[in-house]
């Protein structure tokens, strides 16, 4: 009768749930783990630090919507994963977190990096378990992909002691709870939906903003249809970009803040009233605007604003509900005051925002190196931004148009995200290109991850925006402030990858041509000017 030990009792739950890839850091207890997952034929992508791996898998997590897997050693390679888990919970993202820890026959002992990692990992996570028994992984497993898939996603933490991994028991124990999990759809009252028209119905400044629940519901076909139907405005938060093109005709992302302050109605669907959005209030918008929100998480609806309507529901079956009884009865025209006004704002911030675009300035401005990147991005490209200035500098100046291509820190702004981001995102897309817009001061955090996408073969593309040192100085001061115009191309270069270094506006195309050319991941390393400093609402996205 065949025997399995702990560690691949864990891998064959992840084969049934159809995972693909896990990234991880090899050592401590959980090394046989990874190795029990290569062995089914699933990738493994390692790498030079735990909150990286998280990183990546939080990315994997973004673009194919299915939970990314990261696997640590015990003790301090666990707490390492803190910070990313955290992001990723700010950010409703689902991952699955396999813990190594301390052998439980030996818990109290102060054994080799004992720590109490459950109570470290459940402020941080949506729910976190010990396994206690072998037996219990197959149930455990199931839970933790079923919890971190159902309703607002999020991570969920599985404390793995080292004496469960390699614990062997009778395959035929073994009871697998892998097909209990149900998809469910809420869809909206019949009611609410007609309260929902007739408010649009009677609304003079209407918009539509939409969050991360479009993205996770795949309903970016539905909210364009009701887009189209309903000729209403569109706004996203900085993570949901792209579900709508963003050169549609009822995108005006330029014009955000005076479409918040003056709407007089807001349709949020899929958005949480948060940072953000500036929790909804004034004076970001209107004290007296009225609101409807659509979530599948019903602590949302009406958190930080009261509402007018609150729907407890799937974004992608109210959308479906609202173009359906909306048909006929609402359509804004292109000569609306409200759309003109919103049209001559968006015209007169890029008009602002073109000088800088096409600067010659020296040291180059951090505007002109997203022009010259925006150029060379396709429709399908998925973009990585990371930084202060930069981060800023590139979501007001470079579109949007498809979902699942943007990705940055969300809500918590959480620096270093960049490499590893560009690195979960290749192998979730090896077809696609991907690039990382990444300032000097982020990329310090996990810039080594270049040498994870060496080894492994993921041809990013890193364009930085080196102004010698971390955000502007009409921002930070000089306190902590500066590094330098550091070579960090030649770092990529020393690691097998490709490097170029930048100081003149007219060399930077160029050198990202031959950055795409490349074939291996590589860096194009552009001096910017360190007193460039990004203020909102100043361009294309205008956040």
């Amino acid at each position: 009768m065949a025997k399995l030990r702990g560690e691949q009792i864990i891998a064959r739950g992840f084969q049934r749930e159809g995972v693909d890839t896990v990234f991880f850091m090899m050592g401590g207890p959980t090394s046989g783990v990874a190795g029990a997952c290569m062995e089914l034929g699933m990738k493994g992508i390692y790498v030079r630090h735990e909150q990286a791996a998280a990183m990546m898998a939080h990315a994997y997590a973004r673009v194919t919507g299915k939970p990314g897997i990261v696997i640590t050693p015990s003790g301090p390679g666990t707490a390492n994963a803190v910070t990313s888990l955290a992001n990723a919970w700010a950010d409703a993202s689902p991952l699955i977190s396999i813990g190594g820890a301390a052998p439980g026959v030996s818990a109290s002992m102060d054994t080799f990096q004992e720590m109490d990692q459950l109570a470290m990992m459940r402020p941080v996570v949506k729910a976190a378990y010990r396994v206690e028994q072998v037996r219990q992984i197959p149930l455990l497993i199931s839970v933790a992909f079923r919890q971190a898939l159902d309703g607002k996603r999020g991570p969920i933490y599985l404390d793995l002691p080292g004496d469960i991994l390699f614990e062997s028991i009778d395959e035929d124990r073994l009871e697998w709870h892998d097909h209990g999990r149900i998809e469910a759809r809420p869809a909206a009252e019949p009611a609410q939906v007609e309260h929902v028209v007739e408010m649009l119905c009677e609304a003079e400044r209407p918009i539509v903003v939409t969050g991360s629940g479009i993205l996770w519901s795949e309903a970016s076909k539905e909210l364009q249809n009701f887009i189209d139907a309903t000729g209403l405005p569109l706004y996203t938060t900085p993570q949901g970009r792209g579900v709508v093109p963003e050169d549609h005709p009822r995108c005006f992302p330029a014009a955000r803040s005076l479409a918040f302050r003056e709407a007089d109605t807001v349709l949020v669907i899929g958005a949480r009233a948060n940072s953000m959005l500036s929790f909804l209030r004034p004076p970001r918008f209107a004290a007296d605007a009225r609101f409807i929100s659509v979530n599948l998480d019903g602590t949302e609806l009406g958190h930080n604003r009261a509402l007018d309507i609150g729907i407890l529901g799937d974004a992608r079956i109210v959308l479906n509900q609202l173009t359906k009884t909306v048909e006929g009865r609402l359509k804004i025209p292109d000569n609306h005051a409200w759309i003109e006004t919103l049209r001559d704002k968006q015209a007169t911030n890029e008009k602002r925002q073109s000088e800088l675009l096409l600067s010659d300035q020296m040291p180059i401005h951090p505007l002109r190196v997203c022009y010259e990147l925006r150029q060379r991005l396709t429709r399908d490209t998925i973009l990585v931004t990371d930084g202060h200035e930069i981060l800023n500098f590139g979501r007001q100046s470079i579109p949007v148009f498809e979902p699942g291509t943007s990705l940055n820190a969300g809500p918590h702004g959480c620096m270093g995200i960049g490499i590893p981001f560009g690195v979960g995102a290749k192998v979730a897309r090896p077809d696609r290109n991907v690039v990382v817009l990444s300032g000097d001061g982020a990329f310090g955090w996990n810039g080594m991850e270049m040498d994870t996408a060496i080894r492994h073969k993921l041809p990013i593309v890193v364009v930085m925006s080196n102004n010698a040192g971390f955000t502007s100085r009409a921002v930070g001061g000089d306190i902590g402030r500066e590094l330098g115009y550091k070579r960090y191309d030649l770092m990529v270069e020393s690691l097998g990858g490709h490097g170029e270094f930048v100081e003149k506006p007219e060399e930077i195309g160029p050198a990202i041509d031959r950055a795409m050319k490349a074939g291996v991941p590589a860096l194009v390393n552009i001096c910017t000017d360190p007193d460039a400093a990004s203020t909102t609402d100043m361009g294309f996205g205008g956040y």
